[in-house]
């Protein structure tokens, strides 16, 4: 191509205007090229899109006139505006989430288990309190007190991995306005959810068989760990303090709970404040028992629901509250953060759809299309910024969802934010003395490099997560009940079977092992016969038959009122041309149908009378 037919390309491809601005469809454009906001968008295949230079893409980004900027910059603002509430509703349903389920996190992270029932309280504790970060945190604290075994920390921080998952996840349910964007959303969530199930299936029995994490981990600990300070993301300082003033969740509860210093959440009980005043200091300041202080005479006390040093008391504390208010206000702070967020979501969406209408996808893609190797150090960058992979993957998502960021490159960035999110470990480890601490935090990064190696450098191991994700971003577009059903089976129904089997096993009763033993043979002869179904015998046809119908039947009902209205037009037309009046055709009708059963019934009169004669 010539110089000057690769300009016209670059003009006709960034620059929406005059007639161009008009055309929808890449079938009427010279280049063929697909726009953002065509017609035929969600119909190109990502083989089918051209390779753009860097030098289109600086044109695209860069040369505009002073209107053009004034909406960029308008647009900016906007978007700045949305992801910062976005951000702000994910940390507040995560303390919304430590308030309502803190204290079941920290009674399942309490005792020594079995390595199944370690990976099972991992991940619904993560799934619990929405942040594998803080529960990573836990385990290491929980290990460096000698609370638990690092055998069973590993177990726990594989299960951590899964459940982190779970939020992007739900914010991917924001899109279910749009099918396409949903079903792109979907798959750019669950690819991280599939690649964290897949290196748990490898390298759990993997590792219940040969302990090669602990032994690896233990030949690179030093003698000693010293003490460190610990360490807070920009962003979280940037969004935590808005957060903190209207809830933030006292972490103290569930490590105390885990660790045994307190029974149950009972103890933290009524919520004291000294001469009822609500600040830091007269509510939230520990006691020093050394020094013979008491709780209600030298300090306050406080349940989930805590204070501030700097912020003081949120919205929602309350002097004098219970367990049960304190739960109700973490319902209702979760309730308000996921309608939060999703209108920010809907809102972010709206600005970048906006602002990347007309956009060629040959610039968007060389834009976003960078090595997997750079994308995972980006992602991981992200995660050690916000202190979160369930906010990095989750602010990713919606990008998915628009068609900005392909799944493969949203690949990358979820392994990235895997690597990132073990910082955090780290960091508690530096703060405890204790070098056990330390090897789990180390456990749990080669437990992720480990995934990372075995999945994504070869491309036909890379493939296995992307078709999976690619299939449940499809299965989305049969029904839009698939993303509540994934999250509520795979996160919770399948988790709390597999403990329940476990449990069997650490009663140490013959009894209860047998029955666990038989149990267990019934659940894989269940998925057997279950595999046999779905492949041999059609079942995944059916599946998608069933869905189908539903589907039709929804469209049908949905389109019912306006089909009735174009019949009855039609009927109207009708009787028009037939120059007869709606009315007198159904008093004719009518007359008809009472002449007629007149007739019959005289028939039948004088039938019975002829035969009364005879």
């Amino acid at each position: 191509m010539s110089t000057t037919e690769a300009q016209d390309t670059t003009k006709s491809e960034t620059t929406p205007v005059g007639e161009d601005s008009a055309v929808k469809s890449r079938k009427d454009r010279p280049t063929g090229s697909t726009h953002f906001g065509d017609a035929d968008w969600d119909e190109e295949r990502p083989d089918e899109i051209g390779d753009a230079t860097w030098g289109e893409v600086a044109k695209a980004c860069c040369v505009h006139d002073a209107k053009e900027w004034g909406k960029i910059f308008v647009g900016a603002c906007g978007a700045l505006f949305f992801l910062y509430f976005f951000l702000f509703a994910l940390e507040l349903l995560g303390n919304s989430a430590k308030v309502l389920g803190g204290c079941r996190a920290g009674g399942l992270l309490s005792d020594e288990t079995n390595p199944v029932a370690g990976l099972v309280i991992g991940e619904l504790a993560t799934a619990l309190i929405q942040s594998s970060s803080t529960t990573t945190s836990i385990i290491v604290s929980l290990v460096g007190a000698e609370a638990i075994s690092v055998n069973t920390g590993i177990y726990l921080v594989m299960g951590a991995n899964i459940g982190t998952s779970v939020t992007n996840t739900i914010v991917s349910m924001g899109q279910m306005a749009d099918g396409a964007q949903l079903e792109r959303a979907f798959a750019g969530a669950t690819v991280h959810d599939i690649f964290n199930l897949l290196s748990v299936a490898i390298l759990f029995p993997l590792e219940v068989i040969s302990h090669y994490l602990y032994h690896l981990t233990n030949a690179m600990l030093p003698d000693s760990v010293g003490d460190g300070e610990k360490w807070e993301g920009p962003i979280k300082k940037i969004v935590s303090p808005f957060a903190g003033r209207v809830l933030k969740s006292n972490k103290d509860v569930i490590k105390d709970i885990a660790t045994g210093k307190v029974e149950n959440c009972d103890a933290y009980y009524p919520v004291l404040c000294l001469d009822g005043i609500e600040d830091y200091k007269h509510c939230a300041s520990k006691c020093d028992k050394d020094a013979g202080e008491e709780v209600g005479v030298d300090c306050g006390r406080v349940g989930l629901i805590t204070c501030d040093k700097t912020t003081g008391c949120p919205a929602f504390f309350q002097n004098g509250a219970n367990l049960h208010d304190d739960s109700i206000s973490g319902g209702v702070c979760l309730v308000l953060s996921l309608f939060l967020l999703i209108v920010c979501l809907m809102g972010l969406v709206n600005v970048l759809q906006r602002g990347l209408a007309g956009m060629s996808t040959r610039i968007i893609y060389k834009a976003t299309n960078v090595n997997g190797l750079i994308g995972i150090v980006i992602g991981a960058a992200i995660t050690i910024l916000v202190q979160s992979s369930s906010i990095t993957t989750s602010v990713l998502t919606p990008f998915v969802g628009l068609g900005v960021i392909q799944l493969e490159q949203m690949l990358p960035l979820t392994l990235g934010a895997n690597i990132g999110t073990t910082i955090t470990g780290l960091l508690a480890a530096m703060v405890s003395d204790n070098v056990d601490a330390l090897q789990v935090a180390l456990c749990h990064l080669f437990f992720n490099i480990s995934g990372i190696v075995i999945w994504y450098p070869i491309p036909i191991m890379r493939r296995i997560p992307l078709r999976g994700a690619r299939a449940l971003g499809r299965a989305t577009r049969r029904s839009r009940l698939v993303p509540p059903i994934y999250i509520i089976v795979v996160f919770f129904v399948i988790p709390l079977l597999l403990l329940g089997l476990s449990s069997l096993f650490m009663q140490k009763t013959v009894g209860f092992t047998v029955l666990g033993s038989f149990l267990v043979i019934g659940v894989v002869l269940g998925i057997a016969r279950f595999i046999w179904w779905w492949k041999k015998q059609e079942g995944l046809q059916k599946c998608l038959a069933c869905l189908d119908r539903r589907t039709d039947m929804n469209s049908t009902m949905k389109t019912l009122p306006e089909d009735m209205q174009f019949l009855k037009s039609k009927v109207s037309l009708l009787a028009e041309h037939t120059g007869l009046p709606e009315d007198e055709e159904a008093g004719d009708a009518q007359k008809g149908s009472d002449g007629t059963a007149e007739e019959v019934a005289a028939e039948n009169e004088e039938v019975a009378v002829e035969d009364k004669e005879e």
